[in-house]
């Protein structure tokens, strides 16, 4: 890792240009043809992503907020009882916005490629070298999620199912698809999902007398989210990726043997994710083609449209659940949907009806992903320990006890964007 000056990364792994997204954004726009051909446009970067980016990031430094304390406080509200839910990951099938930040986060990595290796080849480098700079940064990603994995822990924590590792363990393959025909991405997308689909589908079911228990999962999960069926194939530490992660997590040394994850999350996980991140390399490449914004717009909200409908198709049918946890191929379809939905959303308002202003915040966050996302992970305790120190372990109070959580969420989530701004206000990212 190392601090830069003033440059800007798509995810921070994208080009090296300058944030000029006002002004550079709008003539590109002003000066895109309806009848243009599908050759690159020279437009180096999209306000409409960054904000993506940020909103995301948000969401995820939100969860200091900590809507569950005041929905319980206060359980005759079906408000909070909403925002709750959707500042929670769902047991095992479906989704909530909360489910959506770990996909969008994926997405926006395939997004930003086909602009990271325009602007590199720009400046002449090698294919050499730009592969040595992807697999090293595909390491440090991997190391960088196991480090904060590991910082309660007694000694380093080997799993590999966090957010940044599981980008990590697949960002090599997708930056050779970088350089692919978009056809052959689809077809890389093709194998990725049916190779996955075939394995858990291959891979036995479990006996009738299957001791749950021993693999963390309880009696009461199972009467709320017990698969039958076909789709017994995808039960919670049962399954193909369980399997595997039997075998692969006890060759790193563990304080104790390696039996189940507690949430059923997999190393494996990053085969399909793989998939959402060629569906965010495929958007990337629409958006540096010359097509119209209205044409872009419209094969956005057409591929989310079908995205959302497949995907939740095969859960339907029993063919394949949509379970985030495990990254199912139907998970890979239903939640690459809402990222193309939610690009389009922002495109839209940024790019076409050119709205921005608004989005300074989450411009600040996003263009400091890869910072927002250690602050989060390094800082919420120190952060949230000192405000009472200063402010009195009562001063958050003042708007009822139910409403602590929430004041003082807010006060930690100030204080995680004031860092940024001050880091963005001296042209300080954090990049990999």
């Amino acid at each position: 890792m190392r601090w830069l000056k003033p440059r800007l990364m798509l995810l921070d792994t994208s080009s090296r240009t300058q944030h000029n997204w006002r002004t550079q954004s709008d003539r590109q726009m002003k000066n895109a043809s309806p009848t243009a051909a599908s050759a690159p446009t020279t437009q180096t970067r999209f306000a409409s992503v960054d904000a993506y980016r940020g909103f995301v990031m948000f969401l995820m430094m939100a969860e200091v907020l900590h809507l569950r304390g005041v929905s319980r406080a206060l359980p005759d509200s079906g408000l909070w009882a909403f925002l709750a839910n959707h500042q929670s990951h769902v047991d095992w099938v479906g989704c909530t916005l909360h489910d959506l930040i770990q996909p969008s986060f994926s997405f926006l990595v395939g997004v930003a490629l086909p602009f990271s290796i325009a602007n590199r080849r720009a400046q002449g480098q090698s294919f050499g070298k730009m592969s040595l700079h992807a697999w090293w940064r595909a390491l440090l990603l991997i190391l960088l999620g196991v480090l904060l994995r590991s910082t309660h822990a007694g000694q380093t924590n080997w799993t590999f199912e966090d957010t940044l590792s599981q980008i990590g363990l697949g960002y090599g393959l997708l930056f050779l698809l970088g350089f692919r025909p978009v056809r052959d991405q689809w077809i890389a997308l093709g194998v990725v999902l049916l190779g996955y689909f075939t394995a858990f589908a291959l891979y036995p079911l479990p006996a009738a007398d299957f001791d749950y228990a021993k693999v963390s999962v309880t009696a009461e999960w199972l009467k709320e989210n017990r698969h039958t069926g076909f789709a017994a194939h995808w039960q919670k530490n049962s399954n193909f990726a369980w399997a595997f992660d039997m075998w692969w997590m006890n060759i790193f040394p563990r304080e104790k043997p390696f039996v189940a994850n507690g949430g059923g999350y997999s190393t494996l996980s990053f085969i399909p994710t793989l998939g959402t991140m060629i569906l965010g390399l495929i958007a990337g490449g629409l958006l540096r083609n010359d097509k119209s914004p209205t044409a872009k717009l419209r094969w956005l909200v057409i591929a989310g449209i079908v995205g959302l409908s497949s995907g939740w198709l095969l859960g339907a049918l029993g063919i394949c659940p949509v379970v985030k946890r495990i990254w199912t191929p139907s998970w890979v379809l239903f939640s690459g949907g809402w990222c193309f939905l939610l690009l389009a959303g922002f495109y839209a308002v940024m790019e076409m009806w050119r709205k921005k202003t608004w989005a300074f915040p989450l411009l600040v966050i996003g263009a400091n992903s890869i910072a927002a996302y250690c602050i989060a992970h390094l800082f919420d305790d120190f952060i949230s320990k000192n405000l009472k120190t200063h402010f009195g372990q009562n001063f958050f109070k003042f708007a009822g006890t139910a409403y602590e959580p929430l004041f003082h969420g807010a006060a930690i989530l100030l204080v995680f964007w004031l860092i940024l701004l001050w880091m963005y206000r001296r042209k300080i990212f954090l990049r990999i």
